[in-house]
């Protein structure tokens, strides 16, 4: 005799499974630098959706800042996604 019981089961998980991930997907994170100068937004699947950076972040004298608060801010980003897909 064929358990279909499992199947069954199996089939609900997955189906589960894929509504997670589509609520996942649409959901967008944002995260914004300190200073306002970047803001990043991914998705629940860790997918970078966006990037902004502030006109006056752009000044060549500023290269060393802007490339820290990149760094920071999509790092603060991907640990929002990551907490929120927990």
């Amino acid at each position: 005799m064929v358990d279909f019981s499992k199947a069954k089961e199996l089939y609900e998980l997955q189906k589960k499974a894929r509504a997670i991930q589509k609520v996942l997907k649409n959901t967008e994170i944002e995260a914004k630098s300190n200073d306002g100068w970047i803001t990043v937004v991914m998705n629940g699947e860790q997918h970078l959706v966006d990037i902004k950076i502030a006109e006056e972040a752009l000044n060549p004298a500023n290269h060393a800042e802007l490339e820290k608060a990149i760094k920071n801010t999509v790092t603060q980003a991907i640990s929002r996604a990551q907490a929120y897909a927990a």
